[in-house]
């Protein structure tokens, strides 16, 4: 029987009772570990978290828990080669797309080392200006932001156990507020390593981060009203969460960042003889293919103006053809599995549901797959359909198959003079009700930011690319730090990341109305600087 991964709360090693859940190879279906979280005494899990790790961390500054962070990097920076080899085993990725949740999740956390330390050894921030309450300025008031004396519960997805973890925990304790990690079962092995590495160096407090495999039964049961909760997963998920007590009775935050249809749009300027054209088919390709599609920011709406629908689809097909699928042990394999059969099966189900109302224009599954059983193997090949009447359709805009699945449609191009041409191909991407991001693809640059303002009500982050940026820009489907992260309607209307901003989630905000002297002798405060 495989190995039963243990839980760490309350400053301990314990193991979940019974059998637990088995986590399996999504190739070769070999089982890996198990996990269990039964049996925990979750009370003084949060308990202790809340009180003695949060307490150890609000007496470190700003910048001494920055340093932490910084040797947190170092420490996992040293064990890269035994994560990559727990992703390949339990997620089943090629080592660039293991790059994508490993090194893009220890990136994330030295970014907000670096923001830490310029914060200096204070213990409380100073948010904005004095105003002043009174006509000869007195009396004023300056707003301050403390660290909440809560716990950060992390509820994560399967596709990110390293950058799922990383990106929440960075800024969390950064600002002086202990983590408990949930991560998704199927794919935990990769996040209880990395605890168990930050544990037994003993860089950060005891007790400051927690992790619990298995259900997640009783876990919302124990936040109190300054603790809060991010959860990344499905948006039917994440409204069972928003009616629980915690939040409706005892007012704790919650953070969601739900599945989203994102989109990506071909400007009318960008025909098939121009860069942007490019830049356009092979950012759809590596969006469909990275991870396997499973990415909550991947393209898989891609809107073409209707006089290039052929040669969109041409491109796309050619480029499709090349993508290798199997086992990404072998070096020829370019795109590995779906991280378990169940997702599969999930996946399957959503190509087959398009099917009703889409054209499949390029099915990958002709190919065989390399070293990989079909039996057996998560595998699912790219999948590109045309949805040629995007008005009408009702799944293309409702449905996000989290795969390598993606659809181009046409849309109308605006000959009036004055008005965008790519209106149409908006009020499509609008269609989604709240998307993480779209991209958009264009030779002129200053069409680009006008475009970029019409999306933003509805996109967390527009990613505009032109040949300008051609070898700078960071891809569509890649979040980083500096920007915010999140989307609002569909996409769970949450915010993560995007600088300082991040940290805004984990502190309390108050006004302290008084005298210049008495604002003064506040003194252990510093000026947020500019997110």
């Amino acid at each position: 029987m495989a190995e039963l991964l243990k839980n760490h709360v309350a400053g301990e090693w314990v193991a979940g009772a019974g059998a637990g859940v088995t986590l399996r190879d999504p190739v070769t279906g070999e089982a890996l570990a198990r996990v269990s979280s039964e049996g925990l005494d979750l009370a003084n899990a949060f308990r202790f978290a809340r009180e003695e790790a949060g307490a150890a961390l609000r007496e470190l500054t700003y910048a001494q828990r920055a340093a932490r962070l910084a040797d947190l990097v170092k420490l996992l920076q040293g064990k890269r080669d035994d994560y990559y080899a727990i992703a390949l085993a339990n997620s089943g990725t090629t080592r660039n797309d293991s790059a994508v949740d490993i090194d893009g999740g220890i990136f994330t956390l030295s970014y907000y080392a670096k923001l830490g330390a310029a914060l200096g050894d204070v213990h409380a921030l100073r948010d904005g200006h004095r105003g002043a309450l009174s006509k000869d300025q007195s009396f004023s008031a300056q707003h301050v932001l403390t660290p909440t004396r809560g716990v950060a519960l992390f509820i994560n997805a399967f596709n990110f156990p390293s950058w799922g973890l990383w990106e929440k925990a960075a800024p969390a304790l950064l600002s002086g507020v202990p983590v408990i990690v949930k991560p998704a079962t199927a794919t935990a092995w990769l996040t209880q390593r990395m605890v168990a590495d930050v544990v037994d160096a003993g860089i950060l407090p005891r007790g400051a981060l927690s992790v619990i495999c298995g259900g997640s039964a009783g876990l919302l049961d124990q936040i109190q009203s300054f603790d809060v909760v991010s959860f990344t997963g499905s948006a039917e998920t994440a409204a069972t969460l928003r009616a629980h007590p915690a939040f409706v009775a005892r007012g704790a935050r919650l953070n969601v960042e739900a599945d989203s249809l994102n989109s990506a749009i071909l400007c009318a300027d960008a025909t098939p003889d121009t860069p942007a054209f490019q830049l356009f088919i092979s950012e759809v390709v590596r969006e469909m293919t990275v991870k396997s599609g499973q990415k909550c920011t991947a393209i898989r709406r891609a809107f073409v103006p209707d006089t290039a629908l052929e040669a969109v689809v041409d491109a796309l097909k050619a480029k499709l053809s090349k993508v290798t699928v199997g086992n990404p042990r072998n070096d020829a394999v370019r795109m590995g599995s779906l991280v378990s059969r169940a997702q599969c099966e999930n996946v399957l189900a959503g190509i087959a549901a398009l099917r009703e109302e889409a054209v499949l224009a390029y099915d990958g599954s002709s190919a065989a797959l390399i070293d990989a059983d079909a039996t057996i193997a998560a595998c699912v090949a790219p999948h590109l359909f045309v949805v040629n009447d995007p008005d009408s359709a009702t799944l293309l805009h409702d449905l996000e198959v989290f795969g390598p699945v993606a659809s181009v449609a046409p849309y109308r191009v605006a000959s009036n003079a004055g008005s965008l041409p790519e209106a149409h191909a908006v009020a499509l991407a609008r269609r989604g009700h709240g998307s993480l991001v779209a991209s958009i693809y264009s030779n002129d640059d200053a069409h680009l930011g006008r475009l970029a303002l019409e999306l933003a009500d509805s996109h967390g982050r527009v990613h505009a690319v032109s040949p300008s940026v051609q070898q700078s820009q960071t891809g569509h489907g890649n979040v980083m730090p500096m920007s915010l992260h999140g989307g609002p309607g569909r996409a769970g209307g949450g915010e993560e990341l995007g600088g300082l901003r991040a940290l805004g989630f984990y502190h309390r905000r108050a006004a302290v109305q008084a005298s210049a002297a008495a604002l003064e002798a506040l003194g252990h405060v510093t000026s947020l600087p500019a997110a």
